[in-house]
């Protein structure tokens, strides 16, 4: 029982076998953080992270634990051990489904620990919305989402603001503002909108 217990100490302060530097860069990044912002978040020190992140140096479990907590996710998930491969399908009937009242979705991408964004479709009938003027937001603070109108007419409501979009038109815009889509054409409309989540307004 000794045995196993130091061997639990030494591999907790042995460097990582693999490099996990261009991943915790990509990451950071990704939540728009400064070097910092993460030392403050991970209590590990700013040097120490850019050496981790320009693979000067190799954290222990420790360090990566913490690192991994800063970033909002598991050891796991920073290691990619929730992960079964690098490339993920998912298939045609494999999407997740759900929607009311005239308004159906898809969820396109995999629900895979520390995925910072979302593609989903949207099919909206005649007279139909995504939503309605009180509803709160539905996507975390600094979320960005990019919708294309793949057929039909639709408005964007945003932040007491419509804009009027027609096949083909893409739109931009701070998804953590009260917004919804309708359609008041008199066929059906679809869009394709992806979210990035935790990218703050500049």
């Amino acid at each position: 029982m000794y045995v196993i217990t130091y061997k639990r100490m030494a591999a907790a302060t042995e460097p990582l076998p693999v490099p996990v530097g261009p991943r915790i860069r990509n990451l950071r990044e990704a939540m728009d953080l400064s070097l910092r912002d993460l030392a403050v978040r991970s209590g590990v020190s700013a040097p120490m992270l850019s050496q981790v992140e320009r693979g000067e140096t190799s954290p222990t479990l420790q360090v990566a634990a913490r690192i991994a907590a800063g970033l909002e996710l598991r050891l796991s998930q920073l290691l990619r051990l929730d992960e079964e491969g690098t490339v993920t399908i998912v298939r045609r009937d494999e999407r997740r489904r759900g929607g009311a009242d005239g308004h159906g979705y898809e969820i396109l991408t995999p629900p895979l620990p520390g995925l910072r964004a979302e593609v989903s479709r949207h099919t909206l009938a005649p007279g139909a919305s995504t939503g309605g003027p009180g509803d709160p937001p539905m996507h975390e603070p600094g979320a960005r989402e990019t919708s294309v109108v793949e057929s039909g007419l639709v408005t964007l409501l945003i932040d007491g603001a419509r804009h009027d979009l027609r096949t083909g038109d893409c739109v931009t815009f701070d998804a953590d503002l009260p917004h919804h889509f309708e359609n008041h054409g008199k066929e059906e409309a679809a869009l394709l909108a992806v979210v990035s989540a935790g990218l703050r307004r500049s």
